[in-house]
């Protein structure tokens, strides 16, 4: 009896490498605040939070001399703090004012825009809808701008217990690295529930985190597995996955190093499709590409959906040299 192999041949091998991946404006500002700050300061620099969610920046960082916290009053007083790309309520600048901190904004600027936003709607006397991942860093920022007048809207359950009448004035916003799909599904429930709800005077989710489930819906339907590098507490990389398999990609893993994709993922695998996550260095994915390469997938071939050419411009006080990278 001939037993038929599954296994691809090499020739046969191919990897389509999404474009654009990886950083994108709000995180390579958060990281350069980082490193300028050390430059400028040296160790210890604490960081509230991580600077942006992924295991091998923040790693880096630690062996740099960087402490990671996750509240204002663990830092000493009068010591260097960073808030991070995802953003702090007015509630943390008061305690980081109150411990006399010196402090650098690392908060995306994207994600200012919607503080911003909630800002104003909270003052003009709207109810504000904000569609969002409970417990996300970006989320609490973000409500914390006007806490008794935003409401998080975190799946189907969320909308069903809202109790609004006509004559409230309704607006919905976004967390900025949420799916497209999965937000624009909550909309459209939200105004079959409330059709005079405003939308929002422009897009909330970031340009970077469309450009990237873009690029994965173009290449998912082509491929048997696709491989999203980034770690697990990242939004925007966990979407990525799901946004694999809902274009079409028979399976797909997110892994932070190469060493943690399985043997048993490549079984009558050609075709893989690769991306990273809004926070996660090109080393990473190279990394990946190393160890495709040495399983026979040496032929990679780019699929690019837009071009990013986006810099955001560092804390004033850190603005003088940027850091070399």
């Amino acid at each position: 009896m001939t037993t038929i192999s599954t296994d691809a041949t090499a020739a046969e091998k191919k990897v389509l490498l999404a474009a654009p991946r990886g950083y994108c404006a709000g995180v390579d500002r958060a990281v350069e605040t980082v490193e300028k700050a050390l430059a400028m300061h040296g160790a210890p620099l604490y960081v509230r939070k991580e600077i942006v969610h992924n295991k091998y920046v923040v790693e880096t960082f630690e062996e740099q001399g960087v402490i990671f916290v996750d509240e204002t009053d663990e830092v000493p007083h009068g010591a260097n703090l960073v808030f991070s790309a995802h953003g702090v309520s007015p509630e943390v600048h008061r305690q980081a004012k109150a411990l006399d901190l010196h402090t650098f904004d690392a908060t995306c600027p994207l994600v200012t825009k919607v503080h911003n936003e909630v800002k104003r709607f909270a003052r003009d006397g709207y109810q504000i809808l904000l569609i969002g991942h409970e417990g996300h860093e970006e989320v609490e920022g973000t409500a914390g701008e006007a806490p008794d007048r935003v409401h998080l809207i975190d799946g189907a359950e969320s909308i069903e217990s809202l109790d609004f009448g006509p004559e409230d004035k309704l607006v919905w916003l976004s967390q900025t690295t949420l799916s497209v799909d999965e937000t624009m599904e909550m909309v459209d429930l939200l105004k079959a529930k409330y059709p005079h709800i405003q939308d929002p005077p422009s897009d909330d989710i970031c340009y970077a985190t469309q450009n990237r489930q873009v690029a994965v819906k173009a290449l998912a339907p082509k491929c048997d597995l696709v491989i999203v590098v980034g770690s697990q507490n990242s939004s925007n990389s966990k979407r990525l996955v799901e946004v694999a398999l809902q274009a079409g990609a028979r399976d797909s893993h997110l892994v932070d190093y190469a060493h943690q994709i399985q043997d048993e993922w490549f079984d009558g695998v050609t075709t893989i499709g690769l991306t990273s996550g809004a926070s996660v260095p090109e080393i990473l994915v190279k990394g990946v590409l190393d160890y495709l390469a040495e399983r026979g997938y040496v032929d990679v071939e780019e699929v690019r959906t837009a071009s990013e050419k986006i810099v955001f411009s560092l804390p004033r006080e850190l603005r003088e040299a940027r850091v070399q990278r």
